[in-house]
């Protein structure tokens, strides 16, 4: 009796774990094969967004700015609790905030919203949540035209070397964003109250980052210092990592000296982040036989 139960047990181990890893497996080689069809949609995304107001694609200039000059207001001048040179402190968190959100927005939404393509053409749908962060990548590179104006025209002291470490993390950040756009994608067939909670959520989760303020101003409040077990959850939060990291490099200290992020707290946030994803891609893969049905 006892060899039988181990046996079925084993039997259903063997049985689950190769599934999930065909499913991952699978999800992958589908991105890799249609690698043409998303750079077409991410072309086609970028050009209905560019046609949908007067000014386009220069929105993603103005709109960090525009951002950044409102919690400049709002921090440093009717607050009075911003520090030297808090603008590009500031831009240094909103850019990649702006990518993160947008990507997760459009991400949600890139299932339904082609509910007619799903029902009449055959194809994997996990280009749908890729092509919709792929094409928040090109909106990152946008943003780095205001961040070369601040840093020339304004803050050209903080120009350093260590600016080619941007794409660096922004591969963390990307592999981060795909792994919650791909789950958020398929749970929102189901569960179409999903955009309108992430909204909330995404507000909550940037108040709960360091963005508007450093990550050693928390270490050092007195109301978390009564609280470590609030402090260590805060610190965990993966933009806690990220923000710390693009103003490493690009605003550095708040003397101005150069730095270079925290490597090892990257390469830890990659790994879940990959880790992450795999998951997301397997949740999406079990989930897209319904997806027909349900829309």
């Amino acid at each position: 009796m006892q060899i039988s139960n181990a046996h079925s047990a084993v039997v259903h181990s063997t049985s689950v774990r190769p599934n999930l890893i065909r499913l991952v497996l699978e999800g992958y080689r589908e991105t890799f094969s249609r690698r043409r069809l998303i750079r077409y949609l991410v072309q086609a995304d970028l050009k209905k967004k560019g046609s949908d107001t007067i000014l386009g694609n220069i929105w993603w200039i103005l709109d960090p700015l525009l951002q950044m000059a409102v919690y400049v207001v709002l921090v440093s001048v009717i607050f009075s609790r911003g520090q030297k040179d808090y603008p590009l402190f500031v831009f240094s968190a909103i850019l990649p905030w702006k990518w993160f959100t947008t990507s997760v927005s459009d991400g949600i939404g890139s299932v339904v919203g082609q509910e007619r393509l799903i029902k009449t053409i055959q194809f994997p749908k996990i280009v749908l949540p890729v092509s919709a962060t792929m094409a928040g990548i090109v909106n990152f590179a946008f943003g780095m035209i205001p961040l070369g104006m601040l840093l020339a025209l304004l803050f050209h002291d903080r120009i350093s070397a260590n600016l080619v470490f941007i794409p660096l993390i922004a591969i963390v950040q990307l592999v981060f964003t795909l792994a919650i756009a791909t789950v958020l994608a398929a749970l929102n067939v189901f569960v179409r109250d999903i955009g309108n909670i992430a909204r909330h959520a995404l507000r909550l989760w940037f108040y709960l980052s360091p963005g508007l303020y450093a990550i050693d101003q928390l270490e050092s409040s007195s109301a978390l210092k009564s609280h470590p077990e609030i402090l260590k959850i805060l610190e965990a939060n993966p933009f806690a990592t990220l923000f710390s990291a693009y103003r490493s490099v690009i605003y550095g200290t708040s003397d101005g000296a150069p730095t270079v992020p925290d490597f090892s707290a990257l390469a830890t946030l990659f790994i879940v982040s990959f880790v992450l994803l795999a998951v997301s891609v397997a949740v999406f893969k079990r989930l897209e036989s319904q997806f027909a049905k349900i829309l």
